[in-house]
């Protein structure tokens, strides 16, 4: 069998477990929906995160981590900066269709992909990404049918995104995916305690548990281990910029579990964000190298 040249496979292995990621993290967005009515949003986030952060405790073994006081700092908003985005995320899921929540969120990487652009053919994908986000939110048609506070909530997920991937490449390059467990301990323990005041009992709920076990996989400590894994290996304008496939992700995920029919215009904003996303990675050879090019 062909063996593929070694900088194709060192560029594909990334792309893959983003795809992967992001699949994984948008499919568990619409299984975590189903326990907002019993445990809400802030209990939902709390569930997830406090799930996913055993099981990674289990597998990744952080405790292995070497830390400095300055690693340790980084990590530590790299955590808060995960925590905030899942629990920002989940707030606006109650009034905003996932596509759109999502659409909104990308933001953060896309406002990381323009501020480190440094080559002029970085900016054709970019407008195309930005072209599919404007498409995917329908301003014109519907104003009154999106929650403003809702797309507040997903717009604050996004700058939390912003910040984990900048403080996740800089963290990861120290500890590689144990940094990924040690962010969702840390995110775990800064979320908790609004999901344990807002739900009360009703997190022991009993029924409750094997969903919750599944988002946190689905949408945690699968995704972000991966995520970790290729943040460490591509530029961070190559990474934010092919995130711009999770708004596409999400409007297939909202529409095969939570039945979110997309319009003609939505479809062609998915188009466009795939068109992007295939570009950049058509593109990343040449690319400066990853953050974590050991000295």
């Amino acid at each position: 069998m062909t063996k593929l040249p070694h900088s194709l496979a060192s560029t594909l292995l990334p792309v893959g477990l983003l795809l992967i990621a992001m699949a994984s993290i948008q499919s568990g967005a619409s299984l975590a929906k189903s326990m907002f009515p019993i445990v809400g949003a802030q209990g939902t986030t709390a569930l997830r995160l406090i799930f996913a952060s055993i099981i990674m405790l289990l597998i990744l073994r952080p405790w292995r981590a070497k830390l400095t006081a300055k690693s340790l700092k980084t990590v530590i908003v790299y955590g808060i900066a995960l925590g905030g985005m899942n629990f920002l995320f989940y707030m606006s899921l109650r009034s905003v269709p996932l596509g759109i929540a999502v659409a909104l969120e990308f933001t953060g990487p896309l406002a990381v992909a323009i501020y480190s652009s440094r080559r002029a053919i970085d900016f054709v994908w970019i407008a195309l990404a930005i072209t599919g986000l404007l498409l995917l939110i329908p301003i014109g048609e519907s104003v009154q049918g999106i929650d403003l506070v809702g797309a507040s909530y997903a717009l604050g997920a996004g700058v939390c995104w912003a910040l984990y991937i900048l403080f996740g490449q800089k963290a990861g390059a120290d500890n590689g995916v144990q940094t990924a467990a040690l962010g969702v301990m840390i995110a775990a323990l800064f979320i908790a305690p609004i999901g344990i005041v807002h739900a009360g009992s009703a997190l022991l709920t009993p029924s409750l548990i094997p969903i919750a076990i599944g988002v946190a996989i689905l949408s945690t400590a699968l995704p972000y281990t991966l995520e970790m894994i290729a943040l460490t290996r591509i530029p961070t304008r190559t990474f934010g910029t092919l995130m711009s496939i999770e708004p596409a992700f999400g409007a297939f995920s909202g529409l095969l579990f939570l039945h979110e029919v997309l319009s003609f215009t939505q479809w062609m904003a998915i188009l466009c964000i795939i068109m992007a996303s295939v570009g950049a990675t058509m593109t990343m050879r040449g690319h400066s190298k990853p953050a974590n090019t050991n000295k």
